[in-house]
């Protein structure tokens, strides 16, 4: 099958983005392009979906604003060291 030439016109930022999404995929541009319109053929109509997960949250901060919210869920937000360390010492009786 003869190979052809497909060109376009695309805004300089948009195309440095999507090359940065493509490299950080471990793909580059014309291998993306490619396969979106070999799978377009496929498929008749766009199938897929890539996307980067988001960053992930700092593990640590992610369980104290859960911490934070139970608290804040079951009304004991608000206590006082003093009391938070009698709660402790009374559930250890």
């Amino acid at each position: 099958m003869a190979n052809t030439l497909v060109q376009f016109r695309a805004e300089e930022t948009a195309r440095r983005k999507a090359i940065d999404i493509c490299e950080r995929l471990g793909i580059d541009l014309q291998t993306y392009l490619r396969m979106c319109m070999s799978r377009l053929i496929q498929e008749n109509g766009i199938p897929f979906s890539m996307k980067l997960e988001k960053e992930p949250e700092n593990r640590g901060l992610a369980a104290m604003k859960a911490a934070s919210r139970i608290a804040s869920e079951n009304g004991i937000s608000e206590m006082t060291l003093e009391e938070i360390n009698a709660e402790i010492s009374a559930a250890r009786k």
